[in-house]
């Protein structure tokens, strides 16, 4: 059965329709609609405030030396907390108990639930989810922790913006300086974490790594007339030093009779970073330069660089549209990419060529929804007025996606293989009867939400049902099963027993259209 238009694109670029977000995009039409999704109003988002502003999370641990118990449901307090504020919970001489010192991503990741869920604007929920995998950090630990905050800010301002411009206030976030160790990079000892992901994990990528095939810079394709093909080991050395410098404001000293104050703010730290020449993809750099101006001319090697354009629009598209999208999809956003390079909008620009291309349609039902997209589709799709609870959040960590707490840089994997493993199979299907079933307190599933007349029979709400969750009723296979799987006949009055009525609508998300985008 084809799939309209409008709802392949609100499938591939919100976290799934909603009846509302149906109604607007068949009203204003897919052009109108997407044309106001990219330019987000930060004004006008009451919806998602006010499920931000009503969110509790409850918070325990036992006393310690110097602090007393605590057990209490909290509101997302970090998200408006300075740097400063929330430097205070790295110090280990600071009395806290450990879940305070981890509570910022505890808030970020609710706070991430909430707008998945009740934002209007759908798309830059979406991009944001993409930018903290693509420049992921976790933020386990207290030090990063306390940057997420700032980070997540970060991320939420540019994700629509210009790459380039998003990529220098990654290279400036607190919580990225102190992940991939480039707040202690000095000259004469430089650390390489940064630079080695900032061109195989966030620009170039790894395809474009080229140490096995070559040893020296100018043996490198393209080198000699300033234009190599990819990168080598000398690249990640030169760049590491132009990154030298590039540090936080963390209590560290100076000298003998000077430190740096305990902001947990960015800081460039001239005395750190290594003033000489230094040559990165071909291109030499002037000794004694400006402050900063080395690493900002590695950002705008990086930034354009066609390596980076066919990287990240294949990785995007890929994320958004399908495992194996229509290479016309890529080409298109790679197109889009390199002609916007310095536009405000570059990214949105991308995502326009990928939402009104002729080829979007073919990739209906081709990407498997993580548990997030699968938790926020669901209670888009069933209008459950959701507000995240310490429960829910565990039970996402429990089905694979530890929202800000994946350890190794590549954020979650984008394989199909990690999301339906036995046990990731089983929690994803529990947690839709558990949203259904409202285990977790986070709201209430309103059952006859999709239904029209009463009594209602047991077939005609599982079509209902799937008339609202899969966006048409014509899967009699899927209806059958569901009525076996309840053990009741079709024609069996069922509205009045909300119990059955919760299960029916679970098992109806179950179904295998329903898990895909």
């Amino acid at each position: 059965m084809a799939i309209a238009r409008e709802i392949v694109v609100l499938n591939k670029f919100t976290f799934g329709p909603s009846p509302q977000a149906v109604a607007e995009i068949r009203r204003r039409g897919v052009e109108a609609w997407l044309a106001e999704q990219l330019r987000p109003d930060e004004t006008a988002d009451p919806r998602a405030e006010a499920a931000m502003a009503q969110t509790r999370i409850r918070i325990r641990y036992a006393a310690g030396e110097g602090y007393a118990a605590v057990d209490e449901l909290r509101g997302l307090d970090t998200l408006a907390m300075p740097p400063e504020q929330l430097w205070r919970f790295v110090d280990s001489r600071n009395p806290f108990g450990g879940p305070e010192r981890a509570r910022a991503r505890v808030d970020v990741a609710a706070a991430t639930v909430v707008r998945a869920v009740h934002s209007r604007w759908q798309i830059r929920e979406l991009l944001c989810d993409f930018w903290h995998n693509h420049f992921n950090v976790n933020a386990t630990d207290a030090g990063i922790a306390a940057g997420l905050p700032d980070h997540d800010r970060t991320i939420r301002s540019h994700a629509l913006g210009n790459f380039r411009a998003l990529l220098e206030a990654i290279a400036q976030s607190p919580s990225m300086l102190v992940y991939l160790n480039n707040r202690s990079s000095r000259a004469g000892a430089p650390n390489e974490n940064f630079a080695r992901e900032l061109l195989e994990l966030h620009t170039l990528g790894r395809n474009n790594y080229l140490n096995a095939l070559y040893n020296r810079w100018r043996e490198v394709p393209g080198a000699g007339e300033g234009r190599p093909q990819g990168y080598i080991d000398e690249d990640v050395y030169e760049a590491a030093r132009a990154f030298t410098g590039w540090s936080i404001e963390d209590g560290a000293g100076l000298s003998a009779n000077e430190r740096l104050p305990a902001t947990g703010r960015f800081r460039y730290v001239d005395a750190w970073h290594d003033p000489y020449q230094k040559r990165v993809l071909a291109a030499e750099f002037e000794p004694f330069r400006e402050p900063q101006a080395d690493g900002r001319k590695v950002l705008d090697i990086l930034a354009s660089h066609p390596g980076t354009a066919q990287f990240v629009c294949t990785k995007l598209v890929r994320r958004l549209v399908a495992d194996e999208p229509p290479q016309s999809l890529i080409d298109a956003a790679v197109a889009a990419w390199r002609e916007n390079l310095t536009a405000p909008d570059q990214i949105a620009q991308v995502i326009r060529s990928i939402a009104l291309h002729r080829d979007l349609a073919s990739t209906a039902g081709r990407k498997l929804k993580r548990p997030l997209e699968l938790l926020a589709s669901f209670a888009r799709a069933a209008e459950i007025d959701l507000r995240p609870t310490d429960g829910l959040l565990n039970e996402l960590d429990a089905g694979g996606q530890r929202l800000f707490g994946w350890p190794p840089p590549t954020g979650h994997p984008d394989d199909p293989a990690y999301w339906l493993s036995s046990n990731a199979l089983r929690r994803r299907l529990s947690l839709l009867l558990g949203l259904a079933e409202n285990w977790w307190a986070a709201g209430t599933l309103p059952t006859r939400a999709a239904l029209d007349g009463t009594p209602v029979r047991a077939g005609d709400a599982v079509r209902a049902w799937q008339r609202r969750l899969l966006g048409h009723g014509e899967a009699p296979d899927r209806r059958a099963a569901v009525l076996a799987g309840m053990n009741v006949s079709a024609d069996e009055a069922i509205d009045r027993d909300e119990g059955r009525m919760r299960r029916l609508v679970a098992y109806v998300a179950m179904s295998p259209e329903f898990q895909m985008r």
